[in-house]
C-alpha cells in the first residue's frame, strides 16, 4: 500500500548523471503492485530511460500486462541488466538498447533494432531527461544548455520521427514532462524550460496525430525517487526531497507507473494531449 512508504530520505549524493539505482539507499520501489490483467498482450513498447527509476518501473508494470519490452539507456550497465533480469522473470522478453538519445543517429538505430527484433512498434515511452541544478542562470553554459535540451526534448523529435513509419492506429506516445512545467523550478531553469516544452510538444504532436488514430499524451510527475535525485542534489537536498508537497514525501515509481499503464492501454482510448500529474496533492494549472 501506498501508505507505507517511507517518508523521509536518509542524505546522500552521486557524482554522475543520470545515476544508479544500485547506489541508492533505500532503493527505489518499482514492482507494480495487483494482479496482471495482461492489457498490453502481444504489444512492443520501447522506453527511454528504463534502465532505473520511473521508466524501470513503467517497464515491469508493462512486462506484467504482456508487453514485449525494449529498454534505452545511456550507460548504466548494472541497472540495465538487473532490470532486464526482473521483466525476464515476469515471462516477458526485454531488449537493451545502450546509447545517447541525444544523438539523432542513435535514434535512428534504436528503432530499427526494435523492428528488427520485434516486427512491430505499439507504443513509444519518451522518458530520458537529465538535470544539472544552477543557482543563476549564468552559471548555465551553452553546452549545458545544448545537452539538456538535446537529451531532453530533442530526442523527442527523433524519436518520434523514426516511430513514425512503423506506427499504427492506435498507437500511442507517451511524454515524460514534470511538476515544474507549470510551476517553474529556480535552481533547474534549463530543465524546467524542457519540461514546458515537452508539454506543448504533446499537445502540438497529438493534434498533428489524431486524424491517424495515433494517442500521444504525458504524464508530470512530482517529487519522485529515482537515480537524477541523488546524482543531482547535495545530501542535505536529498533528505529533504518531496517534504513540501501536501502528501509530505517523495513519491515511488511504482507510483507512477500506472498513469504510464493506463494511457498505453484502450483504458484511454478517448484520451489525447493530456497531461496526467502524479504529484504527491500539488496543485497545477494545467
Amino acid at each position: 500500500m501506498s501508505d507505507t512508504k517511507p517518508e523521509g530520505l536518509p542524505p546522500q549524493h552521486q557524482t554522475h548523471q543520470p545515476g544508479s539505482e544500485q547506489e541508492m539507499h533505500p532503493r527505489p520501489h518499482s514492482a507494480p503492485a495487483g494482479q496482471p490483467g495482461r492489457r498490453l498482450a502481444g504489444k512492443v513498447a520501447l522506453i527511454t530511460g528504463g534502465d532505473s527509476g520511473i521508466g524501470r518501473a513503467v517497464a515491469l508494470a508493462y512486462a506484467r500486462e504482456g508487453a514485449k519490452l525494449a529498454i534505452v539507456y545511456l550507460d548504466e550497465e548494472e541497472d540495465a541488466r538487473l532490470t532486464q533480469k526482473d521483466i525476464q522473470a515476469l515471462d516477458a522478453p526485454c531488449l537493451l538498447i545502450p546509447g545517447d538519445v541525444g544523438s539523432p543517429e542513435f535514434c535512428r538505430s534504436a528503432v530499427r533494432s526494435v523492428m528488427d527484433a520485434y516486427g512491430r512498434l505499439d507504443v513509444l515511452v519518451n522518458n530520458a531527461a537529465q538535470q544539472y541544478p544552477a543557482q543563476s542562470i549564468e552559471q548555465i553554459s551553452a553546452e549545458q544548455l545544448e545537452h539538456t535540451f538535446r537529451t531532453n526534448i530533442f530526442s523527442m523529435f527523433y524519436l518520434v520521427k523514426e516511430a513514425m513509419p512503423f506506427l499504427t492506429r492506435g498507437a500511442r506516445i507517451i511524454n515524460t514532462t514534470s511538476v515544474t512545467a507549470y510551476r517553474g523550478s529556480k535552481h533547474l531553469v534549463d530543465y524546467a524550460a524542457t519540461k514546458g516544452a515537452i508539454v506543448a510538444f504533446t499537445r502540438s504532436l497529438s493534434q498533428q496525430l489524431a486524424p491517424a488514430g495515433i494517442h500521444v499524451n504525458a504524464v508530470a510527475p512530482g517529487p519522485i525517487w529515482t537515480p537524477l535525485i541523488p546524482a543531482s542534489f547535495s545530501e542535505e537536498e536529498v533528505a529533504s526531497f518531496g517534504k513540501n508537497v501536501p502528501l509530505g514525501r517523495p513519491g515511488q515509481p511504482d507510483e507512477v507507473a500506472p498513469a504510464y499503464v493506463f494511457l498505453a492501454t484502450e483504458g484511454a482510448s478517448y484520451m489525447t494531449g493530456q497531461v496526467l500529474h502524479p504529484n504527491g496533492g500539488e496543485i497545477v494549472n494545467t
